[in-house]
């Protein structure tokens, strides 16, 4: 692709990350429902009412909805840089469609298509009022729109090519690529519900090994915020297992991504990065194990949810590189076969 394409795929996904953090922030800072509207904030597209006459207009426009210019600023904030990524995987989707004779653009395409529903989600978080799937599911999306245009990424810069990785290897980084999904999924499903402080000590939860959990509300998917599928209060031990159920998962993800990370480390060239891998794993687990010992500071919270995302994209960059493997010297595909024996011919 030309240097323009590679201009925008690489700001894109730098913007991507940045969108993850911001959504994060966003979603800790207790500001999801700073713009009671979508797209716009109070009837404005640029800007949020702060003026004195604005704030009138919004408040008659939005009865019993208070304006808090503060808030509602890091809304927009986050939508303004989400519409720019937008943009930018437009422009890769509509340039790779222009160059489809060489190559096939439907990964591009996907990504739009990803990125539209981003959009939908986006306005269903605010109309549907924090609802706990749809945040978690926006959440999801925006790291599947960074792990996509990651991909994309590595498809650009290919590395010289290495020796066949092991089959067992190779079940490993799905495993491991696996795993970590999961587990931002779940992370995902802990900060919708307001479940991180709920488990205030560590290694133990409320100073057992096992809490007192209720798991049946805990992952009940189609309630509202704070609420069971009936309407009732959501019970404190349905955070309690939502909590804990994420916690505990982080040692499947510990053993399965650090045998993963420990795997690179053998002979094969992929060295640098297992220790990538391994650097990724550890700062996130001393991410999650400080937010629950300070007690979830705000900046803290957002860097541990940015750390998924770098875990996520090392994984995934780590699972490429033991997926391209050189050819066995002799060797050849079926197709090339009658183009050769042609020549030879």
């Amino acid at each position: 692709m030309s240097r323009a394409y590679r201009l925008i795929l690489g700001s894109a996904l730098i913007l991507a990350l940045v969108v993850v953090s911001l959504g994060a922030y966003v979603r800790l800072s207790d500001a999801g429902l700073g713009c009671p509207d979508w797209p716009g904030c109070y009837g404005q597209l640029v800007g949020v009412p702060e003026q004195a006459h604005e704030v009138n207009a919004a408040q008659s426009a939005f009865p019993g909805k208070p304006v808090e210019a503060h808030k509602a600023w890091k809304e927009m904030i986050h939508r303004y840089a989400a519409s720019v990524l937008g943009l930018c995987i437009a422009a890769l989707a509509t340039m790779a469609w222009r160059q489809r004779a060489r190559r096939a653009p439907w990964l591009e395409v996907g990504l739009l298509v990803v990125v539209a529903g981003q959009g939908l989600l986006g306005m269903l978080t605010v109309t549907r009022l924090l609802k706990p799937v749809i945040v978690t599911s926006h959440l999801l999306g925006g790291m599947t729109t960074l792990g996509l245009l990651a991909v994309l990424f590595l498809r650009e810069n290919r590395p010289a090519r290495l020796p066949n990785a092991a089959p067992g290897l190779r079940m490993l980084a799905l495993a491991a690529l696996l795993t970590v999904f999961v587990q931002i999924a779940l992370g995902g499903w802990v900060s919708s519900n307001y479940a991180a402080a709920i488990c205030a000590d560590f290694p133990t939860c409320q100073g057992s090994w096992w809490p007192v959990m209720d798991t049946h509300h805990a992952f009940t998917l189609d309630r509202e915020l704070g609420a069971t599928a009936s309407g009732a209060l959501l019970p404190g031990a349905a955070l309690t297992a939502i909590h804990w159920t994420h916690r505990l998962f982080a040692g499947m993800v510990l053993i399965v991504v650090g045998s993963f990370g420990l795997g690179l480390l053998g002979p094969g060239g992929r060295r640098g990065y297992g220790v990538a891998v391994l650097a990724a794993l550890a700062l996130q687990i001393a991410l999650g194990i400080a937010n629950v010992l300070l007690q979830w500071p705000l900046l803290l919270a957002v860097a541990h949810n940015t750390g998924a995302a770098l875990l996520l994209c090392v994984t995934l960059a780590a699972t490429a590189r033991v997926f391209i493997g050189r050819t066995v010297p002799g060797s050849m595909r079926m197709a090339e076969f009658p183009r050769r024996f042609e020549v030879v011919r």
